[in-house]
């Protein structure tokens, strides 16, 4: 029986990834599903973790770095008194003496520590890459490998619920934030010896939020025509950008890679910054940057637009 053909599709997915599957098992899934001939994901779950991941199909991927850098939010359950081997509940659990319960005023205030810009040492257990290898790897053959703390920034912090050793918060945080480290050290704050994740779900990135996600269930059982409904267009990776609209001329112009003047109606936006770009027919073209000169380069543009 042979394979179904590949489709190029473009276009951006929000998915509600399930607990106990890798981000790139999520993705491969997908792309069964839809029979997509290109896709990729962007941020990273770990398996023990569910929520909001926005895969890229076609020529969405050429813009996908820019939710990579985006902030995130998350609802994170952590359980006091404990320390895992790899942050969360697929480690090795260590349970550690706690003099008492800490109380929901010790959390409000030790919590106020860790907002704001601050730095953090990423976990052994990560895919972070030295000499060429991921550093879970060297963790698990017990190896630890000098890790330089980085500046982070959390946003947001606030307790949901405090029962005896479960506190569960929601957090909106910079990118390259790990919450399993972060749970550890607010254990610690505590007075806990440290604390590990039970629990963990990304609730958003950037202006995406997990309402509009859809689980792997509720697209395999719609038709695979009213797959492509679930799609959303390639620029609402972009609406921070400003808009250009150009004429005929100009679009075509800047498809050849040629260099064209900035409109006057687009004035107000500064040099080096980049725009969408569209033509007439309001049709995304890509992105291109404002020179010293007021003219636009292109920086990155679709593919086949006649």
């Amino acid at each position: 029986m042979s394979k179904p053909e590949k489709r190029k599709i473009n276009g951006v997915l929000l998915l509600d990834k399930p607990h106990g599957i890798s981000s790139n098992h999520a993705l491969q899934k997908v792309k069964k599903i839809f029979s997509a001939a290109k896709c990729g994901h962007t941020g990273t779950l770990d398996p023990m973790a569910t929520g909001l991941l926005p895969i890229c199909f076609g020529e969405a991927t050429k813009f996908s770095a820019h939710l990579l850098g985006a902030e995130k939010s998350y609802i994170a359950t952590l359980k006091l008194g404990f320390l895992s081997t790899t942050g969360d509940a697929e480690g090795e659990i260590h349970q550690l003496e706690i003099p008492e319960y800490p109380t929901q005023a010790k959390c409000e205030r030790t919590l106020l520590q860790f907002t704001g810009t601050t730095q953090q040492i990423p976990p052994m257990y990560s895919a972070l890459k030295y000499q060429g290898k991921p550093l879970y790897q060297y963790a698990r053959n017990g190896d630890t490998i000098a890790r330089p703390a980085r500046d982070i920034n959390i946003d947001t912090l606030q307790i949901l619920s405090l029962h005896d050793d479960e506190l569960r918060i929601s957090v909106r945080c910079s990118s390259g934030t790990y919450i399993r480290v972060l749970a550890e050290d607010i254990g610690k704050a505590l007075g806990c010896g440290g604390a590990y994740l039970t629990d963990l779900r990304r609730t958003a990135i950037d202006r995406f939020n997990i309402a509009q996600a859809q689980t792997l269930q509720a697209i395999e059982d719609l038709e695979s025509g009213e797959r492509q409904h679930l799609l959303l267009s390639i620029d609402h990776l972009l609406q921070d950008y400003p808009v250009i609209q150009l004429n005929d001329l100009m679009a075509k112009h800047i498809l050849q890679g040629r260099i064209v003047a900035c409109p006057s109606d687009a004035s107000v936006i500064p040099e080096g910054a980049m725009a969408r770009l569209y033509n007439e027919q309001q049709q995304f073209l890509g992105l291109g940057v404002i020179t010293p000169e007021r003219a636009i380069v292109a920086k990155r543009l679709l593919s086949g637009i006649p």
